[in-house]
C-alpha cells in the first residue's frame, strides 16, 4: 500500500516516524512488523488510521528511510503469516544496500527501470531471478556487472513508490533470500 509520512521527529539519536495507512493501521497491535520502504520496522503506536515507528542511526544511514520527510511517500506491507498466500518472494524487510535509478525508459504506461547496485549485491542477481526495490517483490529482466533492469507494469507504477522514482533517486535493494546462502556456501568453499 502507498501511504504518506506525517511526521518525521528527532528522537534521541533516531527518529519518530509517522505514517498514515488506515488499511494496514486497523487490526494492527504495537510490537507487529511492518515493512516500510522494504524495511521492517517496530509498530511503537498506533491508532485507526496512523501508524508510528521509531527507527534507529544505523536505519536511517543505511536505507533511504533517513531521506524522508513529511508529506513524502512509502511503500507499507504487512509481515507474512504463515499460511498467508505468496504473491512474490521470500522479503525479510533486511535492507541490504541502497541502490540508485541509473536509468528509466518509459513506453506508455508501462517502463523498464535500470538500477545501479554494489557488487557484493549484484552477484546475487540472476536473469529471471528476484529482487526487492522499496519492498516491491520484482523479477530481474537483465543483470550486468553494476546494473540491473526490471519491467514495471502500470499497477506497479501506480501503486508503488516506484513509479514517482526519477535517474538518481535512492532505493532500498534486498536480494533473494537463497541467492544470499548460496553467495555463502561459495564464499566458504563449503558448497
Amino acid at each position: 500500500q502507498l501511504a504518506e509520512v506525517i511526521a518525521v521527529e528527532p528522537e534521541g539519536p533516531g527518529v519518530r516516524l509517522t505514517i498514515s495507512a488506515a488499511k494496514i493501521a486497523n487490526g494492527t497491535a504495537i510490537g507487529d512488523s511492518i515493512a516500510i520502504n522494504g524495511c521492517c520496522l517496530t509498530v511503537v503506536s498506533h491508532d485507526a488510521r496512523q501508524l508510528v515507528f521509531q527507527a534507529g542511526p544505523e536505519t536511517l544511514s543505511r536505507t533511504n528511510l533517513g531521506l524522508l520527510q513529511n508529506g513524502s511517500l512509502v511503500n507499507v506491507e504487512r509481515s507474512l503469516r504463515v499460511g498467508d498466500r505468496l504473491g512474490g518472494h521470500y522479503v525479510t524487510g533486511h535492507i541490504d544496500a541502497v541502490g540508485h535509478v541509473a536509468q528509466r525508459l518509459d513506453e506508455q504506461e508501462w517502463s523498464t527501470f535500470w538500477f545501479s547496485a554494489p557488487a557484493e549485491q549484484m552477484r546475487q542477481m540472476a536473469s529471471k531471478g528476484s529482487i526487492a526495490v522499496d519492498g516491491v517483490s520484482l523479477t530481474l529482466v537483465e543483470v550486468t556487472a553494476d546494473r540491473f533492469s526490471v519491467q514495471l507494469i502500470p499497477h506497479t507504477l501506480r501503486e508503488t513508490t516506484l513509479g514517482a522514482r526519477k535517474v538518481n533517486d535512492p532505493v532500498n535493494l534486498e536480494t533473494d533470500l537463497l541467492a544470499k546462502y548460496v553467495a555463502r556456501q561459495l564464499q566458504s568453499g563449503t558448497a
